[in-house]
């Protein structure tokens, strides 16, 4: 896995040797960020359009990256989720990295993607909850979170 990420910002973002640790450590954050959300995408058997541009959208404006780095990390991620055997792999990267607010953030675009189809599927919820635990973000700002994605898909942000 590291080597892909290695490799894919090495040509898309030039990260200089200096800091080739730390960038391996954030781009492996970005990816299983990614790998989240495209779970989430298939969370109810059914990949969507609309969830599909949600992931996107999400993974472009958390992480400022170009349309071009986008696509790769995302297509990086849709590789790694499909060869993973669980979530955890991501969830451990994910949970040891970020912050309290960055993970609180990663479960409110997971509900972003849950509920980009205007479908709240069983699974969808049972997966935005089951990752919520393992990140350790409290029950009271997973509600808050899944509020706040409530409210920006039905004011179209």
């Amino acid at each position: 896995m590291l080597r892909a990420i290695q490799r894919f910002f090495d040509t898309r973002i030039r990260a200089d040797s200096a800091s080739a640790s730390p960038e391996v450590s954030r781009h492996a954050l970005q990816l299983a960020t990614a790998a989240l959300l495209i779970e989430m995408t298939r969370a109810d058997f059914r990949v969507k359009e609309k969830e599909r541009r949600t992931v996107m959208e999400a993974i472009q404006r958390t992480f400022d990256l170009t349309p071009d780095e986008t696509q790769e990390l995302i297509r990086l991620a849709e590789q790694e989720a499909a060869e993973s055997v669980s979530l955890y792999q991501f969830t451990r990267l994910v949970d040891k990295g970020f912050s309290l607010e960055q993970k609180k953030h990663v479960v409110e675009l997971l509900w972003r993607v849950a509920f980009a189809d205007e479908e709240m599927e069983k699974h969808e919820e049972y997966l935005v909850r089951k990752i919520a635990d393992l990140l350790h973000v409290p029950h009271r700002d997973f509600i808050q979170a899944k509020l706040r994605a409530r409210q920006a898909v039905r004011q179209g942000e």
